[in-house]
């Protein structure tokens, strides 16, 4: 039966929020799978906001018969209001919602974004509302597959000591993993998130257009081993990890590289040139790079900036 299989994924009854009408306002890409995820752990969505067509299209697809109304009415329907607009666009929503009326008291209110806690939420908190921020750690692709993909997904939580088991109650019923984060430290966690998911999306990247320009027809086949290997090494073993010319000292490699950059692809040299600095750092205080070879490295890589290639980042 339906509630055996959703036990396993329940806690105490006594702990269990009830089961509760959701909304979602900003349909973007988190929105709708999380909304989805609590449809199966038996929670009910019975609105949702979006504005442009991509958003409805969503909202349709992962929350089908589910009415797309204002955030206003949005608000005015659930129990719980997930609300899933970009950062930056967060403070404004919550300011609004709460100086329109839109916000009853004992609403949960709960945000999606990595880089706030729950102080973003105080207007709605004056309103009575109960704060939560739940940060799924993981990128969206706006289908059903990221429903799947929430079993076993840690979630970056904040909240309010007496919301902390309602918080841990619905994340575990999404799938996930709650992983406590204070609200001084959200931003230096989320800084970290960006640091290793968003930029490892543009190294790939232009790791497989450097490779397409060398000849390579099929660049993710020949990378795909290769970066597979590296991400769980550097999991497993951290600095550790670390091979390659920058942390072996090879300063003729890495000038060679430099060299076939400012050749081929002078748009390159600068992240090259940042992260082969980070990386002969880290070498060097890890033990990793001996301090003779390291002089010689960082000579080349110093050469490379007063040569002008490297300047156009330090104005």
């Amino acid at each position: 039966m339906n509630a055996d299989a959703n036990a396993p994924r329940a806690t105490e009854a006594r702990h269990r929020p009830a089961r509760l009408s959701v909304g979602v306002v900003g349909a973007g890409r988190v929105g709708p799978a999380l909304a989805a995820a609590l449809r199966l752990a038996g929670h009910r969505p019975v609105a949702v906001s979006g504005v442009s067509e991509a958003s409805r299209r969503r909202a349709a697809a992962l929350l089908p018969g589910v009415p797309l109304v204002e955030p206003s009415e949005v608000l005015a329907r659930a129990d719980l209001v997930l609300l899933t607009v970009p950062d930056d666009a967060l403070p404004a929503l919550v300011s609004g919602l709460a100086r329109t009326g839109a916000v009853r008291p004992g609403q949960l209110l709960v945000h999606c974004s990595g880089r706030h806690g729950i102080a973003v939420l105080e207007p709605a908190l004056r309103a009575g509302a109960l704060p939560l921020a739940l940060h799924p750690v993981m990128t969206f692709t706006g289908t059903s597959v990221d429903v799947q993909r929430l079993a076993g997904c840690v979630f970056g939580v904040t909240a309010p000591a007496e919301l902390r088991l309602a918080a841990e109650a619905l994340v575990i019923e999404m799938g996930g993993e709650p992983e406590w984060i204070e609200e001084r430290d959200r931003p230096l966690y989320h800084a970290a998130l960006a640091l290793g998911a968003n930029h490892l999306v543009t190294l790939v990247a232009q790791a497989m257009e450097l490779l397409r320009t060398a000849g390579v027809a099929a660049p993710d086949r020949m990378l795909g081993p290769l970066l597979g290997a590296a991400l769980d090494n550097a999991l497993r073993s951290g600095d550790a990890a670390l091979t390659g010319p920058v942390a072996r000292g090879d300063a003729e490699t890495v000038a060679s590289h430099l060299a076939e950059l400012r050749a081929h692809a002078p748009h390159a040299l600068p992240g090259y040139l940042a992260m082969a600095r980070t990386t002969a750092d880290r070498a060097l205080d890890h033990g990793l790079l001996k301090p003779e070879l390291a002089e010689k490295l960082l000579g080349v890589l110093g050469e490379t900036t007063r040569g002008g290639e490297g300047q156009q980042g330090q104005g």
